[in-house]
């Protein structure tokens, strides 16, 4: 009798799993807020909810994980709450603000974009109901990562003086560019398994606490530099891996034209 209570006592109680899906919650109500300031011409709140509702996403998976209060249901409703925040929002952001312009081919790149969105979590979740999905790695470029780098470039324009709507081509390729990594085979890191901060627990605060210095000192500027960073390491490192595998196997061609 002890041992059932013992064992009742180690199951989470209904009442924590409302904690992660708050999380959710925030995230989407941000994404929201981001579409509305969007519309109403105010730019850099939406970009600035974007990033809130990035932060928000990334708290929640480890809030569930941290209280073993992940379910099926919180899988899923993170995925809708992602494809308001991450897809929705930023797509209409970017049209009103640098697509708008272009007429037709800027409001199909946002519809481009939404639309992979929901390709990229529709495959993320398939991949791991499947057990197919790798912990180092992510298969394409993240929703968030996406979505933060649009935000990002708002911003980073306003630190350049660029107030208000504007049109030019980069934002247009960029939107195009995005759309195609997150649906892509793209490899990128997933920063899941770094052990350095488990083994190193002091080390990776004082770390963490540089991070934050460094950003606070200039958000604007480093966001979009760490952000643009990352979505370009993935083609990168695709590239240089093809580079090593072609070379090698022209080497190894060549030592058997030698036997």
């Amino acid at each position: 009798m002890a041992q059932k209570s013992e064992v009742m006592d180690r199951r989470p109680k209904k009442g924590v799993y409302i904690l992660p899906n708050l999380f959710t919650s925030a995230s989407l109500f941000s994404g929201f807020y981001a579409v509305i300031a969007a519309i109403n011409g105010n730019h850099m709140a939406a970009a600035i909810a974007i990033l809130i509702s990035a932060v928000l996403d990334g708290l929640d998976g480890r809030v569930a994980r941290l209280t073993n209060t992940t379910s099926r249901f919180g899988v899923e409703y993170d995925s809708l709450a992602d494809l308001i925040a991450f897809g929705v929002a930023p797509g209409i952001l970017a049209f009103l603000w640098g697509l708008q312009g272009y007429g037709r081919l800027g409001w199909l790149a946002a519809f481009l974009y939404v639309a992979t969105t929901a390709l990229r979590l529709a495959r993320f979740n398939v991949l791991a109901q499947g057990g197919n999905s790798s912990k180092a790695y992510f298969l394409g470029l993240p929703c968030p990562a996406a979505a933060v780098l649009v935000a990002a470039t708002v911003l980073f324009c306003q630190y350049l003086g660029i107030l208000g709507p504007v049109r030019h081509v980069s934002i247009l390729v960029m939107i195009y560019g995005l759309s195609f990594l997150m649906v892509s085979s793209v490899r990128y890191y997933s920063f899941k398994e770094v052990r350095w901060f488990q083994q190193h627990p002091f080390s990776g605060m004082v770390a963490l606490l540089l991070a934050i210095v460094v950003v606070a000192m200039e958000p604007k500027v480093i966001i979009f530099a760490l952000i643009l960073a990352y979505v370009l390491s993935g083609p990168l490192m695709g590239t240089v891996g093809m580079l090593f595998r072609v070379g090698g196997s022209e080497k190894i061609g060549l030592n058997e034209q030698d036997r």
